[in-house]
């Protein structure tokens, strides 16, 4: 597994998942920073705040407009659809209620499974299209203590899948030891003041799929833990940068 550190550019081709989130659109900057071909890839699974997908459209298009080498690097978007997901979940991105801890110290907001079935999804995906480095915006650091999203369980991943799949594929969490303000600060290493206003415009974080009151870190209902992940994230990485 790799993180954000000193990587040599590759002249393969990566997949990233890609949901159209602040995490999501930094890691896409990053692999299209290190590969010759970038995919990538969205899932629908029944989730509240759906509205993230429909974001991905103006992402891509401001990343190829930001820089001619990543328009020429950008390769086809999928899209897969595992409403199944949902159907087994009993959460608070899944269903219409209030989001609050359960009694296993997780939030309800956690999908059982899910960046498990998104990785398996996503790698068969890359099987098939002779891709081999898949990347996700997993993080350790600001994760609501997501068991899914520690670095442990994405080794573990990585090790199955290339073992089940008789290829060696390998698993880039670019943000997994980063914290959001990290975050932020790495959007405009990547790609400057114009991948940061990208970002801040048009990826969707908030988890009711709020997207009418416009913050100074983005839209959002403001309330969400995802939202207010966000926005602290933000006020420490404008306190340093602007």
């Amino acid at each position: 597994m790799s993180d954000q550190s000193s990587y040599p550019f590759r002249s393969e081709t990566a997949l990233v998942l890609f949901s159209g989130g602040q995490d999501s659109a930094t890691c896409l900057a990053w692999a299209l920073q290190r590969f010759a071909k970038v995919e990538t890839i969205g899932f629908e699974y029944g989730q509240r705040h759906a509205i993230e997908l429909t974001c991905r459209g103006a992402l891509l298009d401001g990343m190829k407009s930001l820089r001619a080498d990543w328009a020429a690097r950008l390769g086809d978007s999928h899209t897969l659809a595992i409403p199944t997901l949902a159907e087994i979940s009993d959460t608070a991105l899944t269903r219409d209620v209030a989001i609050e801890m359960g009694k296993d110290g997780l939030p309800n907001t956690f999908v059982p499974g899910r960046n498990l079935v998104f990785l398996t999804f996503a790698a068969a995906l890359a099987y098939r299209r002779g891709i081999t480095h898949v990347i996700g915006g997993m993080c350790e650091t600001d994760y609501s203590g997501y068991p899914d999203c520690r670095d442990q369980t994405i080794k573990a991943l990585q090790a199955a899948l290339s073992l089940g799949m008789d290829r060696k594929f390998e698993l880039h969490t670019p943000l997994m030891w980063l914290d959001k303000a990290a975050t932020w600060k790495l959007a405009h290493e990547l790609g400057g003041t114009g991948l940061v206003d990208l970002i801040r415009e048009h990826s969707h974080t908030c988890y009711l799929g709020e997207r009418g009151a416009r913050h100074e870190w983005g839209y959002g209902c403001g309330e969400c833990p995802a939202c207010v992940l966000r926005a602290k994230g933000w006020r420490e990485y404008a306190a340093k940068a602007l």
